[in-house]
């Protein structure tokens, strides 16, 4: 029988939207503050600690906008104590300004970055101004999960570690498996990346498809994070469209406390990581 004090409190994300996605793809994906903020607490119900936040644009494409974040983050404060990790995404529509400018224009508890996305160009100048963007974020007390999709993006961010350019002593990743399309996840692929992850650092998975709850689960036996959604999957492993993302989170949580996993709550969440705020339940 596995102890529960032996064993560190798993953490779920849930990427309800993600920035590509539609009503066409799925009918309950959330795209309105409303409707986030109904997904969000029904997530948090079924297990969920942290929110993985996209907003849109009127017109159903992605957005950067601050209004459109503070109006959603808003309403989900209302709804519940769940973590808000807005995203500084590109999507290939904004650049490195545009994300820093959200972040400045928000300076939440999280929010993730791709340093590939922040280095463009990756030069000298720019990399010099990336570190002191990454200073400012942690000054301002804001936790960032740093976005990564191949070993050559740890093997850069580990460069940085080292460098003493991360201002955390214990970096927060999180491992992207899979692609909408062209990659399928593997619940193998974490075993061979797993290595380059330096031992401080703490780490999360996501990933693309069917094989989504088998790789989190996964990721979560080898002492990870989890991180599900319909950003990354809509479908059960028979093919069969999930419900909406509380289900998946539901199922995922039953999945772990069967084999005697400890699942976190916002408020641990907020003690494991030392996030800034707080928030009592509506």
């Amino acid at each position: 029988m596995i102890d529960p004090t032996e064993v560190h409190p798993v953490s779920i994300t849930v990427a309800p939207n993600g920035a590509r996605r539609q009503k066409a793809d799925h009918a309950a994906i959330p795209l309105t503050p409303a409707e986030i903020a109904a997904e969000a607490l029904a997530c948090r119900k079924a297990g969920a600690s942290i929110l993985h936040l996209h907003v849109r644009a009127p017109d159903g494409s992605h957005s950067l906008d601050a209004g459109r974040y503070r109006e959603a983050m808003s309403a989900v404060r209302e709804a519940c104590d769940i973590v808000i990790q807005p995203t500084s995404e590109r999507c290939g529509v904004f650049g490195p300004d545009a994300m820093m400018d959200a972040f400045r224009a928000l300076t939440p508890e999280m929010m993730t970055f791709n340093l590939r996305e922040l280095l463009e160009p990756d030069d000298a100048p720019q990399r010099d101004r990336v570190r002191d963007f990454l200073a400012e974020v942690d000054a301002a007390g804001t936790v960032p999960q740093y976005i990564v999709y191949d070993a050559e993006q740890i093997d850069t961010l580990h460069h940085w570690w080292e460098e003493g350019w991360l201002p955390q002593a214990s970096p927060f990743i999180l491992v992207v498996l899979g692609r909408y399309a062209g990659s399928v996840s593997r619940p193998a692929d974490i075993i061979e990346i797993l290595p380059r992850i330096p031992k401080e650092w703490r780490w999360g998975l996501c990933a693309f498809g069917v094989p989504e709850l088998a790789c989190v689960v996964q990721a979560a036996l080898l002492g990870g994070h989890c991180r599900v959604g319909f950003e990354n999957n809509i479908v059960a492993a028979d093919g069969t469209p999930l419900t909406s993302n509380a289900e998946q989170v539901g199922r995922l949580v039953g999945v772990l406390r069967e084999l005697g996993l400890h699942t976190a709550t916002a408020a641990e969440v907020r003690h494991m990581l030392g996030l800034k705020g707080g928030h009592a339940p509506a």
